[in-house]
């Protein structure tokens, strides 16, 4: 008989799972950013991605409840739509994390170069250590513990609820005039880049089978995830507008330091600026693990090429760990030649994660039923109106989408023709589906 997952997460521990997952780097760079942008409108954008947060989040949950099962959106997708569609989803997450990787290692890079006077040639070299340090410790089989993950990820909630705080005395309605500077029309186009900053409402989905009871604890942890990140970002969104702490390169890459520094003084900005380095590390540390492993289980399937399945002695995926560690160190360098900062690398991942956020809604009109399917339309719909937003970006998910549906075509994968799986309770369910990635 196979092992079974054990079940163990409590509502609490699937809190701070969630919180774990969805504040990171981001965040640290797309207040300042957004507000550069759109100016105070840019309000609007964080509270449209936080309000498609919710029946994203719980359109997940119910999914992950029904059909708890190790594979996450993957699984939704591919029960729904086929496993071509599966295939699809598995490209856009591995290219959207690889790139992912490129971003937090040059924003923990621009924390660092502020307050440290770095050069810009010293501070991408900074990038480009924090990627060689996780790609050598991931070689060697060294990944940061899921506990010193949320440690990480603790420390960068309270850093944003601190921020909040202290700035609350600078605040002045000055800055909130003009309220859109230019224009409603790009309050769509911030919508989609600060989507970053919401990435990992799906991650619960691949633990859902190691909940105590899933049925039960996955929606109770979503609304109250949901709540408290949208606390945190719609606030550290306000105080960055209400102080005018925004508007050059410089402070927009490193606003919570910013924020900090203005209610404390100059070595809170400092301590901030290191803390967001090593944060960094660690979530890259992490990213170059969890697709490491997603790059050798499409490998294990056939979407990608078999040298990538190949683990070494020390049951590590070498060629998928220096792929990843390669793909993002090549994102840093050409970001240096051409000029391009982080926020220029938004594109990919947004533009990915947002169709595919997209196709899992619609698996979830597919699959549920009730008050559930009403929230699946509901998320379809808001993640629909972001897809014009994305302009001549929505090229990237058509050109992989081609790409990896002619790989899977050359593999001959095709086999039988499948018919999507109609609406049966879940331990009629006989799908295979790759194990969690660690």
């Amino acid at each position: 008989m196979a092992q079974q997952l054990r079940r163990s997460i409590t509502v609490t521990q699937g809190v701070a799972l969630y919180v774990g997952a969805i504040v990171g780097a981001g965040v640290l760079l797309l207040p300042a950013l957004s507000a550069t942008r759109a100016g105070p409108a840019s309000i609007i954008a964080w509270a449209f991605d936080a309000l498609l947060g919710i029946p994203l989040a719980l359109t997940l949950a119910a999914l992950a409840s029904r059909l708890p099962n190790a594979g996450g959106v993957a699984t939704f997708v591919t029960k729904a739509f086929g496993s071509a569609a599966g295939t699809v989803i598995g490209w856009f997450y591995f290219i959207a994390a690889a790139t992912a990787q490129t971003l937090v290692a040059l924003t923990g890079a621009y924390y660092g170069a502020v307050y440290l006077d770095l050069s810009r040639g010293v501070t991408f070299l900074l990038a480009g250590l924090i990627l060689a340090v996780a790609t050598g410790a991931n070689l060697r089989g060294i990944k940061v513990s899921g506990r010193l993950q949320l440690a990480f990820a603790g420390t960068v909630a309270a850093m944003l609820l601190l921020a909040v705080v202290v700035s609350v005395p600078r605040f002045s309605t000055e800055h909130w005039t003009p309220f859109a500077p230019h224009g409603m029309a790009e309050v769509g186009s911030v919508a989609v880049v600060i989507f970053f900053a919401f990435f990992g409402w799906e991650a619960i989905t691949h633990l859902s089978e190691e909940f105590r009871d899933p049925a039960r604890d996955v929606p109770r942890s979503t609304v109250i995830s949901v709540g408290v990140i949208t606390f945190l970002y719609v606030g550290v969104a306000i105080a960055t507008i209400s102080t005018g702490t925004y508007g050059s390169p410089e402070v927009d890459r490193t606003v919570i330091a910013q924020l900090l520094a203005g209610g404390f003084g100059g070595p809170a900005g400092t301590m901030t600026a290191m803390i967001a380095v090593l944060i960094a590390m660690g979530t890259t540390n992490a990213f170059v693990a969890a697709t490491s492993r997603l790059g050798y289980a499409l490998a294990r399937d056939g979407a990608f090429p078999a040298p990538l399945a190949r683990v070494n002695d020390r049951g590590v995926p070498a060629a998928a760990v220096l792929t990843v560690g390669g793909y993002a160190g090549l994102g840093v360098l050409i970001g240096y030649f051409a000029g391009w900062g982080p926020e220029t690398l938004l594109v990919v991942p947004n533009s990915l994660v947002i169709i595919t956020f997209l196709a899992a809604m619609a698996a979830g009109v597919r699959l549920l039923h009730g008050k559930d399917r009403v929230l699946a339309v509901i998320g379809t719909a808001l993640c629909a109106v972001l897809v014009p937003f994305s302009g001549v970006v929505v090229v990237i998910p058509v050109v992989i989408a081609l790409l990896a549906l002619a790989y899977r075509r050359w593999k001959r994968l095709d086999g039988p023709a499948e018919q999507p799986a109609a609406d049966v309770p879940p331990e009629e369910d006989e799908q295979q589906v790759p194990a969690r990635q660690e």
